[in-house]
């Protein structure tokens, strides 16, 4: 293993000083070995390793030079290479723009274009490392208009790929960026998708699910869409205290945000009408279990989720253009049947 960049500086010192020290043949000797042991310690050119990404952002900021590493991978993502090959310059572009933040942002709308040409590859794992590098790409802010251009490609790749690390992948992306109304149209079309996402068995594409819906819960147009999705009939078993924390939290602002929704009074002025097997029916149906699942969930051990179930409890109790008169909150009407 190659030795550090301030002990490589210390072999060269090592020889200066030999040279000042020694003459004649043993002085070479000693020299070219000194020489050896620093040449050994350099990091190899057009590595990929996080090591060598680490080493050039190091050196980036000890001498204020561009590195030109982004660029050199953008160069070769545009040269023919095989699906493999492809999906390792992209991980590689992910990490570059994370640690060389000024030499990402020196980059082009053109460049943006290029990667997210990626998606359209017939490889999952292409598909899944060009959202890696789109999702750290809007962290600048300049590129989020040009990314936000292709939301609509990747709810398509999200509600037709059943492959959960892409939608892992997916839903960061969108989950960062604004969603603008245009989107709209699609997002009605890939809610069922989302749904089944959300009651899927893996954690981390579930809470991204959690954290998208509870978003467009907020939107009006979209509102009556999510309520009339339909459920698994186990559906509120994502609210049962065995759940892990994390995910508990996130359903549980879901349910706030459709809670609250639901009382907002212009959705209430329409007589809406949901399928048996809907979520609105899950949640607020006359035969809804919510009730136990949230009392449950008020003794949970993590803070957090407890306080979330007390703040969705409050809602259901209290529509919320009325919470802001105490009087209006009348128990006999509560959500909550007499005696829970």
């Amino acid at each position: 293993m190659g030795k550090t960049i301030p002990r490589c500086l210390e072999q060269l010192d090592i020889c200066k000083s030999i040279v000042g020290l020694a003459t004649g043949a043993g002085a070479i000797y000693l020299l070219y070995k000194a020489i050896r042991a620093s040449i050994k310690c350099q990091p190899p050119l057009c590595s990929n390793s996080p090591i060598c990404i680490a080493r050039l952002a190091i050196e980036r900021e000890r001498h204020g030079r561009d590195s030109g590493e982004i660029r050199r991978l953008l160069n070769s993502l545009e040269c023919k290479q095989d699906e493999y090959a492809k999906s390792m310059v992209l991980h590689s572009i992910t990490r570059c723009v994370y640690l060389l933040e000024a030499e990402a942002s020196a980059c082009t709308t053109d460049d943006i274009g290029l990667v997210a040409e990626m998606l359209g590859d017939n490889d999952s794992s292409v598909k899944i490392q060009a959202l890696n590098a789109l999702k750290a790409f809007s962290g600048i802010r300049k590129f989020r208009l040009k990314i936000q251009e292709h939301s609509i490609k990747v709810l398509e790749l999200i509600s037709t790929i059943w492959d959960t690390e892409l939608h892992v992948a997916g839903l960061r992306l969108l989950n960062n960026l604004p969603l603008p109304d245009y989107v709209h149209p699609q997002l009605r079309r890939v809610m069922p998708a989302l749904l089944e996402i959300m009651q899927s068995d893996y954690i981390l594409a579930q809470v991204q699910a959690l954290r998208l819906l509870s978003y467009l819960a907020q939107k009006n147009d979209l509102l009556y869409d999510i309520f009339n999705c339909q459920v698994h009939a186990n559906f509120l078993n994502l609210f049962q205290t065995s759940q892990p924390g994390s995910l508990l939290f996130e359903v549980l602002v879901f349910a706030e945000r459709l809670s609250e929704g639901r009382n907002a009074s212009h959705y209430g002025a329409v007589k809406w009408h949901y399928n048996e097997q809907s979520l609105h029916e899950a949640l607020f149906g006359d035969e809804s279990r919510l009730a136990d699942r949230l009392l449950s969930l008020v003794i949970h051990p993590e803070e957090e989720v407890q306080i979330q179930a007390c703040k969705v409890i409050v809602s259901l109790q209290c529509p919320q253009d009325l919470a802001s008169r105490p009087s209006a909150c009348h128990p006999s009407h509560s959500y909550f049947k007499s005696g829970q």
